[in-house]
């Protein structure tokens, strides 16, 4: 996939991964306004998301696409419900997306992983 961007407004999770710093935030792929869409991005820009891919792999042990992403979302997902790191109710964020991953079912409540950089205003 090429790189999409897009901007939104909302709720954005940012926490330590490693050597990473990465924000996580819903996008929704319908008016129902579901958040079905996990957008996880790397705060640095030099990167283009893969890093965390690797690391689904190397700390996750995972070697199939979608048990990396569902490593991927447990992650964002995990930092967003214990709410030891930053949780910025509402800040303008745009979203460098590298890999578009649909899942094979519904899972975090997602039904598709998107990844790459994330810059936060």
């Amino acid at each position: 996939m090429g790189l999409t961007e897009f901007t939104a407004t909302g709720r954005v999770t940012v926490f330590p991964l490693r050597h990473l710093v990465v924000a996580y935030s819903t996008r929704s792929g319908d008016a129902r306004g579901l958040g079905d869409i996990g957008v996880v991005g790397v705060v640095d820009e030099q990167s283009d998301g893969d890093e965390l891919w690797r690391l689904a792999a190397d700390l996750g042990g995972r070697t199939q696409a979608q048990d990396r992403a569902r490593w991927i979302l447990t992650q964002a997902s995990r930092a967003r419900v214990v709410k030891a790191y930053s949780d910025l109710p509402d800040v303008k964020w745009t979203a460098h997306v590298r890999r578009r991953f649909p899942l094979d079912a519904l899972f975090a409540n997602h039904e598709v992983l998107m990844t790459g950089r994330m810059t936060l205003d």
